[in-house]
């Protein structure tokens, strides 16, 4: 097996140019010199006499830790190479950075992984005997094991909701002690689960499980290691209640406490490779999922906040909240990960919006005869038996060129036409008429076919009213009907369309405005000839418009 492909420069610098990168296109960032990997608020003056935060970890969960750096967040963010622990020299400096910066304490946000734990410990103790008032908070909410071993629990994405709420406390100028007690009570009321679809790899290496398709892997950590139950793969809502139900199964010793009634802070976390569409749906799915239960969801997040390289699948953080935690979770930040969060409550809202009143469709009206009813009568009546005998030579000239159903749409309108005349009496006003069929074949027709015969039917049909229907009037409706479709189309004469028969008719048909009356049928026999040779035409056009034109010109050989 090839490790899978990924678009870097190589392995050995893609974390340091990942940081670059970030910091590059964040005015708020700054990058510590000297090859430390710590990235830092490039407005640490404002940290005076505040607690400062620190946390960090392994690569490859972007946009954390180095995305919630900012006002109300972190103060800085400690990067190991990826999935590995940052080494306790960097994590050292970037607390005497801070220090230094007239912080009034340095609290540390640490996941629970063992290697984790030791440097952040480490460093701890060394800016300690360096005079600096520093403390460190764990976060462990995995709910996957029932009985977690001597390790304890992971630090999941739990982890950037502790960053938001302390970074508000630190922000109201609590001390290091207060923040420390507040969010210690917190922890208590966070938990996550991860459910995956598929591994991922870290660069330059193979992938760190094998996942069978159609299987998903549910309780796993953010690492690439394996979850604590395989399962086959499910429906979105059937996946997101076995989640919950997972995380809230009080038998269970790292389970979540959560009643009905409680309010809660839900985070869907995309682990790094989920579309925006199925995030979308999994986002549904979690908040009717903890409605059902009676659980007020206060707010919802949604997207990338923790994730495991490219792996396939999602994590949900819910935390129990009050009133107060809400408003130091509504809080301000500058940080660039952040999202930009409404502050109304997701449950009990009202989140539909009243469809406008649509006048009914032009075809269901019950319309006035008049003298020119039957005359156009007699036309649509020709009009739509011509295109059912056409129909299998419309769908032979269609398939050299196309998908071979063009005559079986033309019938389908001219059916409905038929349909419709059946019960319905002609108007007297031209105009209305072509409302009616601009209605029919949109909703009949189908296709771009059905689309632009509307088109041109209802761009025409303001022109042609009952007192207002001889020769000129009809010209200019019908060049009204041929400017739309060459307006909305993006077709024009000489791109091998229908506009190659039409324009030519079209252009004939205006001299009908300054024809005398003796000279009108002459006009009128001049526009078909124009119309027929037009089409004959398109034999020598190269199509440039439609889908003739995504064929190789040489195999378009009928007109």
């Amino acid at each position: 097996m090839e490790p899978k492909q990924k678009l870097i420069n190589s392995a050995e610098v893609c974390v340091d140019e990942a940081l670059c990168g970030l910091v590059r296109a964040n005015g708020g960032l700054s990058l510590m010199e000297g090859g430390h990997r710590v990235l830092l608020r490039s407005d640490l003056n404002l940290l005076r006499g505040k607690v400062a935060l620190l946390s960090g970890g392994g690569s490859g969960h972007e946009p954390a830790h180095g995305g919630f750096i900012g006002v109300g967040m972190l103060s800085a963010a400690v990067a190991g190479g990826v999935f590995a622990s940052p080494p306790p020299a960097s994590i050292l400096a970037a607390i005497l950075c801070l220090h230094n910066a007239g912080a009034q304490g340095v609290l540390l946000i640490v996941k629970n992984y063992t290697g984790d734990r030791l440097n952040f410990g480490l460093a701890a103790e060394q800016a300690r005997n360096h005079g600096v008032d520093v403390d460190m908070v764990i976060v462990a909410d995995d709910c996957a094991f029932n009985q977690p071993s001597k390790a304890g629990r992971r630090g999941l994405c739990g982890t950037i909701f502790v960053d938001k709420l302390a970074g508000a406390l630190a922000e109201e100028g609590c001390s290091l002690s207060q923040i420390v007690a507040k969010v210690t009570e917190l922890l208590k009321g966070i938990g996550t689960l991860g459910v995956s679809l598929s591994p991922c790899s870290v660069p330059g290496s193979l992938p760190s499980f094998d996942l069978p398709p159609g299987d998903m892997e549910i309780g796993l950590g953010i690492h690439g290691e394996p979850g604590i139950k395989r399962s086959k793969m499910a429906s979105a809502d059937e996946v997101v209640k076995t989640m919950i139900d997972h995380m809230t199964n009080n038998d269970s010793q790292s389970h979540l406490p959560l009643k009905s009634g409680n309010s809660v802070v839900v985070c869907v976390n995309n682990l790094g490779a989920l579309s925006c569409l199925e995030m979308a749906v999994v986002t549904r799915a979690t908040i009717v999922c903890l409605e059902s239960r009676g659980v007020v969801v206060a707010r919802v997040m949604s997207g990338s906040f923790m994730t495991a390289l490219e792996m396939v699948g999602v994590s949900l953080t819910v935390m129990t909240v009050d009133q107060e935690t809400l408003r130091l979770f509504d809080a301000k930040t500058s940080a660039p990960a952040w999202p930009n969060l409404s502050s109304v409550c997701v449950s009990g809202r009202s989140f539909i919006t009243e469809a406008p009143e649509m006048s009914p469709n032009p075809q269901d009206h019950t319309h006035k005869e008049g003298p020119l009813s039957p005359a156009m009568r007699k036309a649509l009546v020709k009009v739509c038996s011509t295109l059912l005998e056409k129909q299998e030579e419309l769908n032979a000239l269609d398939r050299a060129s196309g998908d071979g159903d063009c005559g079986n749409t033309h019938a389908q309108a001219a059916k409905a036409i038929q349909e419709w005349l059946q019960d319905h009496v002609v108007p007297g006003c031209p105009g209305r008429l072509l409302s009616v069929l601009a209605g029919l074949v949109q909703e009949k027709m189908g296709g771009s076919s059905g689309a632009l015969y509307s088109l041109f039917l209802t761009a025409a049909a303001g022109h042609v009213t009952e007192g207002q229907s001889n020769g000129a009037a009809w010209a200019t409706a019908m060049h009204a009907g041929t400017q739309a479709m060459k307006k909305y189309g993006g077709a024009d004469v000489g791109d091998r369309t229908m506009l190659d028969a039409l324009c030519p008719a079209v252009d004939e048909l205006m001299k009908l405005k300054t024809a005398s009356p003796g000279g009108q049928l002459a006009v009128l026999q001049n526009a078909v000839k124009k119309a027929s040779l037009g089409a004959e035409s398109t034999l020598h056009l190269t199509a440039m418009a439609g889908r003739a034109s995504y064929i190789a010109a040489e195999r378009v050989s009928l007109p």
